[in-house]
């Protein structure tokens, strides 16, 4: 006997961790596979196993509570928008869906995800996400962050990484984390690393300028005297005329879009996210509340106040459970329908609203 568990054998959380496996294996083939096929036109698809050719190699978690994903890498296998094999369906108007054969516990991460799966040329989408404290908080004042969320939220978010052309983060997060901005912790490829350094001023020995893991883009202030050392060392290099307060983040978009990057995310911090809410261009924001107190510290999203509650903005949203925390997926485009309304009994993500 190998020890494989038999379908009948399966304990309720076994069978919800193998859906949710296959569902994010679906996620990640369905934003893979846009171009592919004619999106003015429904089609279906079913997933299909790539040749062992084409396996990433199998990348080592870091740290033992942050589970890594072992599943076969997969892709989809068009079979028609009317077989009944098919897992997933494309409508030209509104991106993919789940076709009626897909398991309640995968429509969960399935409603999560393919909003951001669905981006094409024609309809980019640009998600943020945060991970903060009960009382609004993403660090200690010292700017010790790691971890607020637990372990299902920094999976969460390697996710997006690997649904995602290019993350985006600022040169504080940058300067405080050095962090790597891959996908370590999932099959994916790495997304393009862009780092906003208005003054281009951050050392080239951090991790994301030296680790080669993924291609960095460092995103500075035309005109900028540091610029001319990076351009030397050889670095990937953007200018962009500056804004009143760091960089014009809507011509930083039309570039990142005229270089076909039609999904990308905003990872941080939270000045970062908060000037791109400011500045209206957010589809998708993904903020995890862990149940912790800070107190005081480095702050969430901040806009500038308004005096009557009317004038708020107040989003449409989606919450779910994830682990310990709870996730709201905030949609700030208007409104394209509902999504599906079914919560699974066991895993690590449930929607819970």
């Amino acid at each position: 006997m190998d020890g494989a568990v038999n379908g009948a054998d399966r304990t309720p959380s076994q069978a919800a961790s193998n859906a949710e496996q296959r569902a994010w294996s679906l996620a990640y083939a369905a934003a893979k596979a846009i171009g592919s096929f004619d999106t003015d036109r429904p089609a279906g698809f079913r997933l299909g196993h790539l040749e062992p050719t084409e396996f990433p190699e199998r990348r080592e978690c870091p740290r033992p509570e942050f589970p890594v994903s072992a599943q076969r890498p997969e892709r989809l296998q068009a079979v028609g928008p009317g077989d009944p094999r098919a897992d997933l369906l494309w409508h030209p108007a509104r991106g993919w869906e789940c076709a009626s054969r897909t398991e309640d516990a995968a429509r969960t991460l399935l409603d999560l995800y393919l909003p951001i799966s669905s981006a094409t040329q024609a309809r980019p989408v640009t998600v943020a996400h945060l991970g903060q404290s009960l009382d609004g908080f993403i660090a200690t004042p010292s700017g010790d962050s790691s971890y607020v969320t637990g372990p299902e939220n920094i999976l969460h978010l390697h996710r997006l990484r690997a649904l995602c052309d290019a993350v985006v983060v600022g040169a504080g997060t940058v300067s405080a984390d050095n962090p790597q901005l891959t996908t370590r912790l999932v099959s994916g490829s790495n997304p393009v690393r862009v780092i906003l350094d208005p003054a281009c001023r951050l050392p080239p020995g951090l991790t994301v300028f030296s680790d080669r893991q993924a291609e960095t883009l460092r995103v500075c202030a035309a005109g900028n005297g540091f610029a001319r050392r990076a351009l030397a060392a050889g670095e990937s290099l953007l200018e962009l005329a500056a804004a009143p307060v760091g960089l014009d983040l809507a011509e930083l978009m039309r570039a990142l879009r005229a270089r076909g990057y039609h999904r990308v995310l905003i990872e941080g911090g939270g000045v970062t996210v908060s000037s791109f809410l400011q500045a209206n261009l957010i589809d998708r924001l993904h903020i995890a509340i862990a149940p912790v107190l800070i107190g005081e510290g480095r702050p969430a999203v901040r806009l500038p106040p308004r005096l009557r509650l009317q004038d708020c903005l107040r989003l449409r949203h989606r919450v779910y459970r994830s682990g310990g925390d709870i996730l709201f997926d905030c949609d700030l485009r208007p409104p394209a329908g509902a999504g599906a309304d079914n919560d699974p009994d066991q895993a690590s993500l449930q929607r819970i609203l």
